[in-house]
């Protein structure tokens, strides 16, 4: 079977191009026992795969030249050679971006439409929902009363934060690019407070204003300055998740900021990196949470969905220009 895919053509310098992917036809081998054959429907795309794109050790390896990307990716089970799937499943696990291809039964998990629209298994009640659940109730540990600051809260990771922040009674304020996002985030979505970074010349005076009781939890998804006025305003023992560092992945050198170790220490602050596979054994209960709070219309959530296969590349570069809303998906 001939299909398409997309390749790392070059690794970037600085921020990612166009010139950096490569569209290829590639001839798929038939499906062996124990595997399906898969048609894409849903692709993902995520911040973190900026980082897969330089040759650097990380969390999870770098993508290799001349091979395809690959991500979340929600599918239709077109053949099947194993018990666990039939024709016409739909199904989700870490797949290349390709527009048909085959895969081990083993790692796929079939998801059931009823309980939310396909894409959302990429989103809410996939990785972006466990991240922003485990990395805010283990990390951040809320509790009624507390003051809560998000900051990329616009994102796929972000929305999510707030809303349960939300329901564990806290006062939430979250950080955005436009006052559309502001707007959507007090409006839509609950959060007490939205400043826009963009227009907001002194960071540091606008967050002490939204958050009058200082901030007890900063959910950090962006980094750089934003985050050097968040941390300038946290309370005695506040928690820090680090989550993401958007703002600083393009860089080609590292930046010199404020030193924030006196500040975490004086204030007996708690700051913390994770990756949410370190809190897997957790899965099965947070997204039992999850989905309930989605059923109930107490989480609400939003995508923005590009259109097309040919649009992969275009929309992780979208990412980084701040394009989405909510969980950025391709639609095949």
């Amino acid at each position: 079977m001939n299909t398409k895919q997309f390749v790392l053509a070059s690794r970037p310098k600085g921020t990612p191009t166009l010139q950096n992917f490569r569209k290829e036809a590639v001839e798929l081998p038939q499906i062996q026992e124990d595997e399906v054959a898969l048609k894409g429907l849903f692709y993902s795309v995520d911040p973190y795969m900026r980082g897969r794109m330089n040759d650097a050790k990380s969390y999870v390896p770098p993508f290799t030249i001349d091979l395809p990307l690959e991500g979340g990716v929600v599918a239709e089970v077109t053949d099947s050679k194993s018990s666990l799937f039939k024709t016409g499943d739909l199904v989700v696990g870490v797949l290349p971006w390709r527009e048909q291809m085959t895969a081990s039964a083993k790692g796929l998990q079939k998801i059931d439409p009823a309980v939310g629209q396909a894409s959302y298994f990429l989103g809410i009640l996939g990785m972006t929902g466990l991240t922003a659940h485990l990395g805010l109730t283990l990390i951040g540990q809320p509790k009624a009363g507390e003051t809560v600051v998000v900051s990329g809260a616009a994102g796929a990771v972000g929305v999510v934060v707030g809303q349960i922040a939300k329901i564990k009674g806290c006062h939430v304020v979250g950080i955005a690019g436009s006052d559309e996002k502001v707007n959507l985030l007090k409006e839509d979505f609950g959060f007490d407070e939205a400043i826009n970074y963009k227009t907001t010349p002194d960071m540091q005076k606008a967050i002490a204003k939204a958050c009058p009781k200082g901030v007890d939890i900063y959910f950090d998804n962006v980094g750089g300055d934003i985050s050097d006025a968040v941390i300038n305003n946290i309370n005695f023992h506040a928690r820090i998740p680090l989550c993401g560092q958007i703002s600083l992945y393009n860089n080609t050198e590292t930046p010199v900021g404020p030193r924030i170790q006196p500040r975490l220490l004086t204030r007996s602050a708690l700051m913390q990196g994770f990756i949410v596979s370190d809190f897997a054994k957790h899965f099965p209960d947070a997204l039992k949470e999850l989905t309930g709070w989605v059923m109930a219309d107490q989480l609400k959530f939003t995508e923005t969905i590009i259109d097309g296969f040919d649009q992969l590349p275009s929309a992780l570069l979208g990412l980084f220009k701040g394009e989405n809303t909510g969980k950025m998906v391709v639609k095949a």
